[in-house]
This record gives C-alpha cells, sequence and structure tokens, in this order.
C-alpha cells in the first residue's frame, strides 16, 4: 500500500506530508456546464428569477466553494488561494443552452489547487441548478474536469480538447 499517497502502512487513510515539497505557483482551471431548455436560460440572462441574479450568486458560490474545499473533502490541506476567478460562456446545441463554467484557481505553494478548481466548477453548478430548480427540475449539471493544471513536481498539464477553446487562456 506504500505506493498510494494517502495511505499509511496500514492500508488506512491518511492526510500526504507535504512539509518537504518545495513552493512554487500553481495553478488549475476547472469546467463544468449547466444544460437546460430555453426558457430557464430566458429567465437567467434577463435577470428575471425571484432569487436573484443567477449567476452572480453562482460565482460568489464558486469562489467560497474553492476556499473551503479542504473543510469538504478529506485529505486536502488548506491552502492560501492566492486568486480564484469563474467565468461563463453560453453555447447553444440542438435547443438546449449550455451554461459553461470555467473556474480559475492559483496559489504559491507546495501543493496543487485541482481540487479547488474543481470544488469551485462544481459547486458554482449546483448553485445554478438551485436557483432554477423552480423552473425545471431536469436540469442536466457536468462533466466536471480538470483542463489545466501548471506548476508542481509533476509538471504542468492541458486536457487536449480544450486547447482549441483556449481555457488555459483564463489564467
Amino acid at each position: 500500500m506504500s505506493n498510494f499517497t494517502h495511505f499509511n502502512q496500514q492500508g488506512r487513510a491518511k492526510m500526504v506530508d507535504i512539509s518537504n515539497k518545495h513552493d512554487s505557483v500553481r495553478t488549475a482551471v476547472a469546467v463544468s456546464s449547466v444544460v437546460m431548455k430555453e426558457h430557464v436560460y430566458e429567465q437567467i440572462v434577463n435577470n428575471k428569477l425571484q432569487k436573484g441574479d443567477v449567476l452572480a450568486v453562482a460565482q460568489v458560490a464558486g469562489i467560497m466553494a474553492a476556499k473551503n474545499t479542504w473543510n469538504i473533502i478529506p485529505m486536502c490541506h488548506p491552502i492560501p488561494l492566492k486568486g480564484i476567478d469563474i467565468e461563463f460562456e453560453w453555447k447553444k446545441e440542438n435547443d438546449l443552452f449550455h451554461l459553461m463554467i470555467a473556474a480559475s484557481v492559483k496559489t504559491t505553494g507546495s501543493t496543487g489547487v485541482e481540487m479547488e478548481a474543481l470544488t469551485s466548477a462544481s459547486v458554482c453548478a449546483l448553485t445554478v441548478y438551485d436557483m432554477c430548480k423552480a423552473l425545471d427540475k431536469g436540469l442536466i449539471i457536468g462533466p466536471a474536469y480538470l483542463s489545466l493544471k501548471t506548476g508542481g513536481k509533476s509538471g504542468d498539464y492541458t486536457r487536449d480538447e480544450d486547447v482549441a477553446l483556449n481555457v488555459g487562456d483564463r489564467m
């Protein structure tokens, strides 16, 4: 079991010791989406929902989620985040509207921010669902995935499918 960093010699879960790792600038961009029908899209873009500005609330929820990832993912370290940004983009396919969410997270430290970016994008999408479920409970969330990561011992990563989308330009 010692090959797995999140398990001790007894095969039980542990938080990885990062005390010997060197600080470096680390970034991550995660993407998620919410798929909806036109009437929900119209309510969001025209700011007609009684609960308020859906994208503004979702953006704040995503930022809060990134900052609190260590509280909800058991083996994540508390990380002093240096920057969090969330961008939205609309796409239309086959009479359905896709709200694309890109959460960018940055730090200087000894561990990466992939989980913070993924948590941010996911909570952002969940917040959109929560605010719009009265209009349509059939909204589709996801997929959520890591699009880009820089820094650290394992080096940089860019999801091949996202190179054409310039998702990495968000950092």
